[in-house]
Parts: C-alpha cells; structure tokens; sequence
C-alpha cells in the first residue's frame, strides 16, 4: 500500500487504521448492506433492488427517525436513488439505501449524485450518516490503485478542508467492501479525526463495527448483528454523538 496508494496510506500514519478489519462475504453487495443494515441479511449475490426487497430500518432512515441528517454521495449516478446500474460507471450494489423499498422516499431525496457532494462540504452540511460511493474505475475494481488513491487524495483533502471536519464533528472511514480474495477478507481501513494521532487498531473488527458505530453517532441501538460487534468508534476511542 505504501508504494502503491501513497497518499492514503500517509493519511492512516497519520490519524489512525486498523490490521484486523474483516469484511463479511463475496461478493460486495452484502458487505454494504452489512454496514447499512447491521447484517447481511442473508444476501450472497449482487442482485438489484427489484431481487432483494428489503423491509425494516436501515443507518440511514434511523438517522432521520432520530431527527438527524443522512445522505449517500454516488459517484456517476444518473439520478437520485437510481435502482439500476447505468449512468457514468455507477453500480447499484454499492448503494446500500436503494434496496430499502420501505425508504425509498428519504431515499430518492437524500441518496444523490456525487456531484452534491462540493457544495455539502463548503456548506458544512455533510450529514451525521453518509457515504461516498466511488465509481467502478475510482474504486479501483476496473482501474488502477493508483487512480483510486488520486480520487481518495482529491476527495478527502476537499472535506478536510470544509467547517465540518475543522468542527471536530466529522469521522472519516476509508474502507474496501471486501478483499481481492487472498488475504481471508480482510480490508485496511483508515480512520481520520482531528484527535487521532498514529492510532493503530489490532482488535478484530468488521463491517458490522462500523454499522455500530453509524448508530451510536446519531445515539441509536446498533441494528440487528451489529448490537453484539465491537464498536468502531470505541476502538479508536471516538466520542462524536455521545
């Protein structure tokens, strides 16, 4: 990683990352609806919206029960919420908010265009839960890890440099959706908060920590598997929300 996506692995020497953090299956769809939901919710294939038709609350919709703001930014999405692939190299399986037909109407409102992203973060108004979705070449599933740490290093020097982050309010995870299949699922993820310095987190975690810890930030119970994993937030001793 050193060599190959400089810049991200400066940013995990500097604030914090972790040397046990598993993703939960193959293919990917699983994984984010593991960090959106709290489980997998049995899913083992990367089928659309109109296959998996999931019911009940997911981190985003608890967010806006509580009175809080969430939001998914989704690199070349062709319109808010978009229930199939298409666009400039946007893939519906990462975008866990599309599959909840309970919440499509939150969706199709706050799940948007990445493009909506510059303006939240000069406003000061990224959302308490959210993503960025990468595309399908920034992500480096059909590009290089070269062009995917650029795209990390433009975006999250871009929200580094907002109100929010300078708040002290705004954790940023950098995380995989799962492995290339040779080193047993497991995924460098980096954490950034301006309190964290050379933090380096060897206990086993994994995507349901962080569904946990997208809970707790809008003080929720942790949805469904994730309420007997281990906190992302306390294992880097973060304390936003609480």
């Amino acid at each position: 990683m050193r060599t190959q996506m400089p810049s991200t692995f400066a940013l995990a020497e500097r604030y914090g990352y972790t040397t046990s953090y598993a993703a939960l299956t193959h293919p990917s769809l699983g994984n984010y609806i593991a960090m959106a939901a709290g489980s997998t919710l049995g899913i083992a294939d990367d089928g659309d919206p109109d296959v998996h038709r999931l019911h009940g609350p997911s981190v985003f919709s608890q967010a806006l029960a509580a009175g809080k703001t969430a939001a998914i930014y989704a690199e070349g999405m062709p319109g808010t919420c978009a229930t199939t692939s298409g666009g400039d190299q946007y893939v519906v399986r990462h975008n866990p908010w599309t599959y909840f037909v309970d919440d499509r109407a939150a969706c199709s409102t706050y799940d948007v265009p990445a493009t909506r992203l510059p303006g939240d973060i000069a406003a000061g108004t990224l959302p308490n839960v959210g993503m960025v979705i990468p595309d399908l070449c920034n992500d480096a599933h059909d590009c290089s890890l070269t062009r995917a740490d650029d795209w990390l290093h433009l975006t999250v020097d871009a929200v580094l440099a907002g109100p929010d982050w300078r708040s002290g309010r705004l954790a940023v995870v950098i995380t995989a959706d799962e492995d290339d299949r040779h080193q047993d699922n497991l995924v460098l993820t980096t954490v950034l908060h301006p309190s964290l310095r050379h933090v380096v987190v060897d206990a086993p975690l994994t995507h349901l920590s962080l569904s946990r810890f997208l809970s707790e930030v809008v003080h929720q119970p942790p949805l469904r598997d994730a309420a007997g994993a281990p906190s992302l937030g306390d294992a880097f001793g973060l304390r936003i929300g609480r």
